[in-house]
């Protein structure tokens, strides 16, 4: 293998500098993703509690609110295992399971799955606390 030339090495220089520059923002835009992601456990949290608000005050059920929380909750745990938030988006994912049929899940079981709608609205506005820390 011959040795490089100045031109080869100064090529080699200018890649590494555009791909370290490249990885930088790629860092940069993982973490805007993640707080955005963070902030709709949130906007979702809020959505589902004037739901149950609702529900406590009319005694109505509606199954169609509930299928538009259960795919709210469900997207918003696929986004939050993409970006390897895992424990926050299994909590999601039982959560969006729940308000599909509430009856597939015993109290001791959500009870275990901690998804009380403050404790994950705590546990994201947390972790967007530790993202802007970096």
């Amino acid at each position: 293998m011959s040795p490089l030339t100045a031109t080869q090495l100064w090529e080699l220089v200018r890649h590494l500098g555009r791909w370290l520059a490249n990885l930088r923002r790629a860092g940069e835009q993982r973490r805007r993703e993640s707080v955005a992601a963070l902030r709709r456990v949130t906007v979702t949290a809020r959505a589902t509690r004037a739901y149950l608000r609702k529900l406590r005050d009319t005694g109505q059920a509606d199954h169609a609110h509930e299928a538009k929380l259960s795919q709210m909750w469900t997207e918003l745990g696929f986004l939050l295992q993409d970006l390897g938030l895992h424990a926050l988006a299994r909590r999601c994912d039982i959560t969006g399971g729940y308000w599909a049929d509430p009856a597939q899940f015993d109290r001791e079981f959500l009870d275990k799955a901690d998804i009380g709608l403050g404790r994950m609205e705590r546990l994201a506005k947390q972790m967007v606390i530790e993202i802007e820390k970096r």
